[in-house]
């Protein structure tokens, strides 16, 4: 490295390292990437940015994996032990022999490859993320889909130099590609061409689909074919106006729809950490990168957790946001809609579902297309598929509503794969537990309002550890392969389609969602003590028979 070049990054590193804070995704990437320390390491970038360079080394260092700006060495090779894929966007002129370099370097090091037939190296992607707002889809550019040129980099790293997150990706083995694919020059293209197609989809994953305008939204609802054909059946049902019941179905968009801020979602991120610092010992989450890869492929993912307390949308919202993915869309009880709650919820992305419309076939149709449209334009979705919380903190059985408009959605001709990922949520003390107790005892459920939220808050006390785990995903395109074979013969955008195989492949999906959810389960000290109690003759152990009892658990 050059004298000038190491003045340079000695003074851009000091404004760096005292302004940003990065989190790694993952979190421990060694492990969770299997990288080998032993096996020399190369860092690829997708945009020429001295910043991100730097960020990258500082993340680097921390997690026990080498410098980037130490050298590559090689016999008598010396080689940079990173490659910018490309120059990004300048302020003035751009070095264009940037895409030269890079070819050429991966072509050194495919050549190396050639001459040492026991050289391995690994090609890490890493990207910097600085800000992961989609924009609305009324604004012409989608900023995080594109490199920063000098003074947006500078703005942004001045305002968001605090949220910016590391992203290291599962490495390339050069060997491997070396082996299957050669090491000529078409190889060398190739690597850069796939590198910079998987940053495209990995800033999309982290950031998703730009967010809908609410009355553009409701402007393409109305125009839907399902919508219009059900404001005139009813208009002319009911001997009204056309105009008065399209008002009522805007009304009812009015009621459900999410109103989704990221500007909120990073605020709310800073205001979490501290009370989940407050309220737990710690934060156990598993599984994650199985869902990073979901997304990353393209998938609709669809969150199906289990339901023990008012935390859970919170937390999950929170960990998703943590660990580079999108918050989801939050289907919620419309009893939650009180304020101020309820508009910050549907800033939070929630939005509202009443708890039964049978027979209401205006409101059905308008939230079914509005489900549809999420599905459609990729916005990842939560729902309960236990319907309310259970108030024993056993598994309660699931409601299928959710689940059946998710399949009508395929059946509507969804064009992008749709995943359900079972997640387990779990704590070693629940918040409402007084409140359950009250229920179980024969007491009314409250009603939920501030005041209710103003009580929990006054009882906020350390409530041990929390969990949240990833279970086995579910292709629905897979499951239906396998119980319906022709079940492509039933999808009509027009009609919502339910043939009579519709409920009992639902009833069997959900039976294996919650067997999912139970199989992600996590086990702690309190449980383990719990289900010895319960399990005993007089619902009390001593504390040897306890232990006795709490060893052969832990044995199984």
């Amino acid at each position: 490295m050059a004298l000038w070049q190491k003045i340079y990054y000695k003074l851009l590193n000091l404004p760096l390292s005292a302004w940003v804070k990065t989190q790694c995704i993952p979190s421990e990437p060694v492990e969770q990437l299997n990288l080998s320390l032993a096996r020399p390491i190369v860092y690829v970038l997708p945009f020429q940015s001295h910043s991100d360079l730097l960020t990258l080394r500082r993340t680097c260092l921390r997690q026990g994996l080498p410098d980037p700006l130490k050298p590559l060495i090689i016999g008598d090779t010396t080689l940079p032990r990173y490659v910018f894929i490309s120059h990004g966007r300048k302020v003035f002129s751009a070095d264009q022999d940037l895409p030269k370099r890079s070819l050429a370097h991966f072509q050194d090091l495919l050549r190396l490859h050639r001459q040492d037939s026991e050289l391995d190296i690994q090609l890490v992607p890493a990207s910097v993320l600085w800000q992961r707002d989609p924009g609305n889809e009324t604004q012409r550019h989608q900023a995080t889909l594109h490199a920063m040129n000098g003074p947006e980099k500078f703005w942004t790293i001045l305002t968001r130099g605090r949220d910016g997150m590391v992203r290291l990706s599962q490495a390339v083995s050069l060997r491997y590609m070396a082996d299957k694919h050669g090491t000529d020059q078409a190889i060398a293209h190739k690597l850069a061409r796939v590198a910079m197609i998987h940053f495209s989809r990995q800033k999309l994953a982290a950031s998703g689909p730009r967010l809908p305008n609410r009355a553009l939204l409701f402007k393409r609802l109305l125009a839907s074919k399902a919508i219009d054909k059900v404001v005139h059946d009813e208009a002319q049902s009911r001997d009204v106006s056309v105009e008065k019941v399209r008002k009522e179905a805007v009304d009812m968009m009015e009621e459900i729809a999410a109103n989704f801020s990221y500007r909120l979602i990073r605020y709310s991120d800073r205001i979490l950490t501290w009370f989940w610092n407050k309220l737990y010992q710690g934060l156990h989450v598993n599984n994650a990168e199985r869902v990073r890869q979901l997304a990353q492929d393209g998938h609709e993912i669809v969150y199906v957790p289990c339901h023990r307390s008012h935390m859970d949308y919170l937390l999950l919202s929170y960990v998703l946001y943590k660990e580079g993915l999108v918050p989801p869309h939050i289907a919620a009880g419309v009893n939650l809609n009180f304020f101020p709650a309820g508009p910050l919820f549907r800033r939070g992305g929630a939005f509202f579902i009443r708890r039964s419309f049978k027979g209401n076939r205006l409101y059905s149709t308008v939230f079914r297309e509005y489900l549809a449209e999420l599905f459609a334009r990729g916005y990842s979705v939560e729902y309960f598929a236990e319907g309310g919380r259970s108030r024993t903190g056993r598994l309660l059985s699931a409601k299928t509503g959710m689940l059946s408009m998710t399949l009508q959605a395929m059946l509507r001709g969804q064009q992008r794969p749709i995943t359900l990922v079972p997640v387990y949520i779990g704590y070693e003390h629940v918040m409402e537990v007084n409140t359950y107790a009250k229920e179980l005892q024969g007491q009314r459920k409250e009603k939920e309002s501030f005041g209710q939220v103003l009580g929990i808050v006054r009882k906020l006390r350390n409530y041990g550890l929390g969990y949240v785990n990833f279970g086995e995903p579910i292709a629905l395109n897979q499951h239906l392969n396998e119980k319906v074979p022709d079940w492509h013969d039933y999808i009509d955008p027009m009609e919502p389609q339910k043939p009579a195989w519709m409920n009992p492949v639902v009833s069997e999906l959900a039976t294996k969602v919650m067997t999912h959810i139970n199989d992600a389960a996590a086990t702690n000290a309190l449980n383990l003590c719990a289900t010895a109690l319960l399990a005993s003759r007089q619902r009390a152990l001593s504390r040897e028979a306890l232990e006795a009892q709490l060893a052969v658990y832990q044995a199984y």
